[in-house]
């Protein structure tokens, strides 16, 4: 049977920990009491009693007895609890817990302390849930004017679409929703079928036409442009603008040329626009649609969330308070029990007739009056995984991974591999594609690290990411893939290793790391729903947003991708030089030193090295185009700062074998030793959230998820070493063969991977308690409907 207490930390919400009940602090004061208890009745046996009797049994259970009977007559009198007022709080007077405890436990301190932190608690608990529930509430009233506003419009676009179609000779009949007639695509966007709620007499036609005319003339500078909404008469006023994040190229290029428009030809103040004009259109009213649709879907989930958070703050109370009874051998929780019950976070009923509110408008506006197809959305069924299956098929692939890499390394030990003779392997432009692959699992190992900590740190990491728990990567997952594509990729080089052996022809012997190129991006974009479809299609959605920066909107996951894109640079110039080597296989050349000393090869070296470097700063600068924040600027000119010197470092790399005594040099040392520091304070006080002046750690934060403090010092050490690995591409360091170089460089390139992995946990770390401090549970879904007047 699993503890209470274990119970309680694994269904804890991980960003409301705070509001909890401290469990684990309650159970060390019945401890104490329990001491106290055994020490007062040693010292009474010890004062009262010379030895052992034959009558001590039956003086026992008499006494037990008589306890019994004086419980029971007094327990309705141990404990009263009470309200009182307390200091004022936002203008009303907060009301609060106290215990009065009766003559029996007055003059036991224990007892005292218990229920005073009891209380405390207690207090807590009811204050929380009540703040909780006041956001929420709020958040619901404007749901319900966001939709109302919605409908509104639809009713405006619907009435013009009768009115254009050709069809419909008079209005006297019932009309199509919109969203019906729209184009099929539109189903995605919106799932209603909202009709018109009445029919709109002549002047009210002919006045919906003026505004509907005005708004495409005159359409808001600030987002998208309809300002309109229906008073109760069915006339549209005009006070109420759609705003509709750009989140795509099409309306990101829009908003960029028409405020470059504004600022540069017509001399509009910046406070005046944010995307550019766009007139209204039944597309903008779709994702109002979708965006209103899905805040009604996280209302719905921060509900059952706060409902979950009750009970389980309720069972609380009833264990420990079973668990005092016991210790004290008393029945005094009765009344402690019945004023928690009475409490506001138990007896209020506002998030059950809410959580039926959401689902009846949630089933009529976006479910078309079907249950069963809302709650799929509301209530979304987890999935269970067969972790006994993944866990021994891990364990086989495994095995498999041993065996063939301790043969691919008694076979070059014994130099059994050597056509034609004196030839290195590592060398061969085929290791350099098994190599990429090699970088890419370790990749994938380390993120299974991160998931596995994450998870047993209650790192909600889903949440940040904005993943369905139901088809995100699990770290069994993860450990799968990354053994699952060592074991191929060791198999294949061992199998290209023994042709070479026997002296196959190189044309033959070149297909098999081609082959296993091809075939992983075959396994990538593969349409079937096989091999982790969902998490593949959204690997490939992430990486479009990187590489169409800045026109796609930043979500967190899109940056943190990027991060590990730059620490992935060596991997992108191995798929570079694999697909210089392939291509020259391929069309019969087999001139494979121009993959190494070509001038274009050289060149596209510099579009390699910089490419991730430049996503990651015009990611930053989109975010701050969105929010106007400066530090989005001051980050992406630690991005900068990366280009300039990962561009010094390839220069010098060039110039010193043609000039040993190159000016590069000193350039080099002062670009790449300013980008490191940048990086570092950047990884230390703002992804990390260390370093802090004030802290009651030194020199870390406050809130620490690990308990030994101890580690994040050698974490900050670790990561500060890491990051000059530059140095030995700058020293220059002297190997006696190619074959070591090619190893030093691998090692480097998988240090890199592994301080990535490292930088991983933290940053996820720091994001996750940013949230708990601000108690999101849920994501925040922005509202398309605002009034005019709000914008100041």
């Amino acid at each position: 049977m699993v503890k209470f207490s274990k119970e309680l930390e694994g269904q804890l919400i991980p960003e409301w920990r705070d509001g909890y009940m401290n469990y684990r602090e309650l159970k060390r004061h019945i401890k104490k009491i329990k001491l106290s208890k055994l020490s007062k009745h040693h010292h009474q046996d010890m004062n009262g009693d010379y030895g052992l009797s034959i009558f001590d049994p039956v003086r026992f259970v008499a006494r037990k007895i008589c306890d019994k009977f004086r419980n029971s007559e007094s327990k309705t009198d141990m404990i009263q609890l009470r309200r009182s007022k307390s200091c004022m709080e936002d203008g009303e007077d907060q009301k609060v817990y106290e215990t009065d405890l009766s003559q029996l436990f007055s003059q036991e301190d224990e007892v005292r302390i218990f229920f005073e932190k009891l209380d405390e608690e207690h207090n807590k608990i009811d204050k929380f849930y009540k703040e909780r529930e006041s956001e929420i509430v709020e958040r619901a009233a404007t749901l319900n004017k966001q939709l109302q506003i919605l409908v509104d419009h639809k009713q405006v676009l619907g009435h013009r679409l009768r009115k254009n179609s050709p069809s419909s000779p008079n209005f006297g009949s019932s009309p199509p929703s919109w969203s019906s007639v729209s184009h099929p695509r539109s189903s995605n966007y919106s799932e209603s079928s909202v009709e018109l709620a009445e029919i709109l007499s002549p002047d009210q036609i002919s006045e919906t036409d003026e505004v509907i005319a005005a708004l495409e003339r005159n359409s808001s500078r600030n987002y998208s442009g309809t300002k309109t909404k229906l008073t109760k008469q069915g006339k549209p006023n005009m006070g109420v603008k759609i705003d509709i994040p750009a989140e795509t190229p099409t309306p990101a290029i829009v908003a960029l040329t028409s405020m470059l428009w504004e600022d540069l030809v017509m001399k509009t103040p910046k406070k005046e626009y944010c995307r550019g004009e766009q007139s209204i259109s039944r597309k903008k009213v779709q994702s109002a649609e979708k965006m209103i649709r899905g805040a009604f879907v996280e209302l719905y989930k921060v509900l059952g969330l706060l409902k979950a958070y009750s009970s389980m703050n309720m069972m609380a109370f009833t264990k420990i308070l079973k668990k005092f009874d016991k210790v004290s051998n008393q029945h005094a929780s009765a009344n402690y029990l019945q004023a928690v019950k009475a409490s506001h976070f138990v007896s209020s009923d506002k998030v059950v007739k809410l959580m039926d509110e959401v689902e009846s408008t949630f089933i009529k506006h976006f479910a078309s009056n079907d249950r069963k197809k809302a709650m799929k959305f509301l209530r979304p069924q987890q999935k269970k995984a067969s972790h006994m299956i993944t866990f021994f098929v891990g364990l086989f692939t495994g095995w498999f991974v041993s065996l063939f890499t301790i043969y691919a390394i008694l076979a070059y030990i014994l130099r059994t591999f050597s056509c034609p003779p004196g030839k290195v392997y590592m060398n061969d432009g085929a290791y350099r594609v098994f190599r990429l692959f090699a970088l890419l699992s370790l990749h994938l190992f380390m993120y299974g690290c991160n998931l596995f900590m994450w998870k047993n740190k209650r790192i909600n990491y889903n949440f940040i990411f904005g993943f369905s728990p139901n088809t995100s990567l699990k770290y069994r997952d993860a450990f799968l893939i990354s053994t699952t594509l060592m074991t191929i990729v060791v198999g294949a080089m061992v199998v290209h290793l023994l042709l070479q052996a026997i002296c196959v022809s190189p044309n033959q012997v070149d297909a098999i790391p081609a082959i296993l190129l091809l075939f992983f991006l075959a396994l990538l974009i593969c349409p079937f729903g096989i091999f982790y479809r969902t998490t593949r299609y959204c690997f490939i959605r992430v990486i479009r947003n990187i590489f169409f920066s800045p026109f796609y909107k930043v979500a967190l996951v899109d940056f943190f991708m990027a991060d590990q894109l730059t620490s992935q640079i060596q991997l992108l110039r191995q798929l570079e030089y694999a697909a210089c080597y392939l291509l020259a296989g391929i069309f019969g050349t087999h001139q494979y030193e121009t993959c190494s000393n070509g001038r274009l090869f050289k060149d596209l070296t510099y579009v390699i090295s910089f490419m991730p470097y430049y996503w990651r700063a015009m990611q930053c600068a989109r975010r701050w185009f969105d929010s106007y924040d400066v530090e989005h600027l001051a980050n992406m000119g630690k991005y900068v700062s990366a280009m300039v010197a990962a561009g010094a470092r390839l220069t010098y790399d060039h110039k010193i074998n043609h000039d040993p005594h190159c000016v590069w040099f000193p350039i080099v040392i002062v670009t790449s030793v300013v980008a490191t520091v940048y990086q570092c304070y950047w990884d230390f006080v703002k992804d990390w959230g260390l370093l802090k002046q004030n802290s009651k750690n030194l020199w870390l934060r406050d809130d620490l998820i690990l308990k030994n403090k101890n580690i994040y010092y050698v974490s900050i050490a670790l990561n500060a070493v890491l990051r000059v690995a530059w140095v030995e591409s700058v020293l220059k360091l002297k190997f006696n063969d190619d074959n070591h170089k090619q190893l030093r460089d691998f090692v480097l390139a998988s240090l890199e991977v592994i301080r990535r992995g490292h930088w991983n946990f933290y940053r996820l770390e720091n994001e996750h308690l940013n949230n708990v401090g601000n108690y999101r549970a849920v994501k925040e879904v922005p509202l398309p409907f605002h009034d005019i007047d709000s914008d100041g």
